[in-house]
């Protein structure tokens, strides 16, 4: 290609050069003209031959190489697209497993929340029930009391007080008695009475009329004043028959209570002054609680009492035991003396004489052997005499 465009270069240049010579001479310049031209024609079907054949052959060279590189670059990407695809497929995979489990869970959370939502449908219908029969319970007079007995004794009961021994339940029908007396180890007693205003309350809260609210409030306030004076007999309060000077006076329903002592702080005033003491279920527990506490602290007092008194017991055990055992050294100092007597003096004196005896005993055995010896010697003679 480049000895091509240089042919042809040159043959430009050479006619831009015979023109340059020969522009003065037209016959010449035309003769030379078609000269040129008919070699032009003569070799221009060459040139363009092999300038085709060389474009074509470099053609076939810039195309071979670039669907070479073309190629290896279609290779990489598509090594790159299959690893691409693979980590797609894995995570597909992935978030498929993911989807299947939060699908299950879904499905166990599904029965879970249907299998609560059944448990919560009965429990409403019990409580709706259970509701139902409290609203007629405290509809009734009778099971109302009833009702704040049984919750009072249940909480006498958690305090730790046992029926018969530290409290007795009254068990007639009589209501100018005490539902409870609780017992101090000393048999002083506190009262206790079960009270449960509630209907007045109770029709105060379902009307929306304002006139008919103020009503039912003021009854609501001579009822729970009704229920105060009751208790404050010599029934309840009666210090001769060794109560203290108080009574407890238990609503069994502490929104009650605190409706009481936040919206009628002048009633439970004047039952302090008339030595009632007002208590929800909360606040009588926490007086069980004192109670039981001055129990046992008045129990262990008199075990203390009795500790003492044991104490002084042997004290006068222990002073009549000195006096015996100082006689008794005396009579060991006695004994101590007379062992010294009879270990010393007599011993000594015995002695002696056995020295005595040991002397005497030895005399006599001298005098003995001397006999002894003298008898032979005289047998002697008297035969030696004979014999002359």
């Amino acid at each position: 290609m480049e000895l091509i465009i240089a042919l042809i270069g040159g043959i430009a240049l050479g006619i831009g050069i015979f023109y340059f010579f020969f522009k003065g001479n037209s016959k010449q310049q035309e003769e030379i003209s078609e000269t040129i031209s008919q070699k032009l024609n003569e070799i221009m079907p060459n040139i363009l031959s092999q300038a085709n054949e060389s474009l074509v052959r470099m053609a076939d060279q810039k195309l071979g190489a670039e669907s070479n590189k073309t190629r290896i670059d279609l290779e990489n990407k598509r090594s790159e697209i299959e690893r691409l695809v693979k980590v797609i497929q894995e995570d597909l995979k992935s978030s498929k497993k993911d989807l299947e489990l939060s699908e299950r869970e879904r499905i166990n959370s599904f029965s879970a929340l249907k299998s609560s939502l059944d448990d919560y449908k009965k429990i409403t219908e019990q409580l709706s029930v259970s509701t139902e029969n409290l609203k007629k319970v405290l509809s009734n007079n009778q099971l109302r009391g009833q009702f704040g007995e049984q919750v009072a004794e249940d909480l006498l009961k958690m305090a730790g007080f046992v029926p018969g021994e530290t409290y007795t339940r009254q068990e007639s029908d009589n209501g100018s008695r005490p539902d409870f007396t609780i017992y101090f180890p000393d048999k002083t007693k506190i009262n206790v009475d079960a009270k449960f205003p509630y209907s007045s309350l109770q029709k105060m809260t379902e009307t929306d009329d304002a006139d008919l609210r103020a009503k039912h409030m003021r009854q609501f306030e001579t009822d729970v004043k009704e229920k105060i004076k009751q208790v404050t007999t010599r029934e309840y309060i009666n210090p001769e028959d060794r109560t203290v000077d108080f009574v407890i006076l238990f609503i069994p329903n502490e929104m009650i209570f605190s409706f009481i002592y936040d919206k009628m702080p002048h009633i439970w005033q004047d039952a302090m002054q008339k030595k009632v003491v007002l208590a929800g279920p909360f606040s009588f527990t926490a007086i069980l609680r004192m109670v039981k506490q001055a129990y046992e602290n008045f129990r262990i007092q008199e075990n203390i009492y009795k500790i003492v008194g044991h104490v002084q017991s042997v004290e006068k055990e222990f002073d009549k035991f000195s006096e015996e055992f100082d006689k008794v050294g005396i009579r060991i100092q006695q004994l101590q003396k007379q062992y010294s007597d009879v270990s010393t003096t007599r011993v000594n004196q015995m002695k002696r004489k056995i020295d005595l005896v040991k002397l005497e005993g030895g005399s006599a055995k001298e005098s003995s052997l001397n006999d002894i010896v003298s008898i032979p010697e005289k047998s002697n003679s008297t035969s030696q005499g004979t014999l002359l």
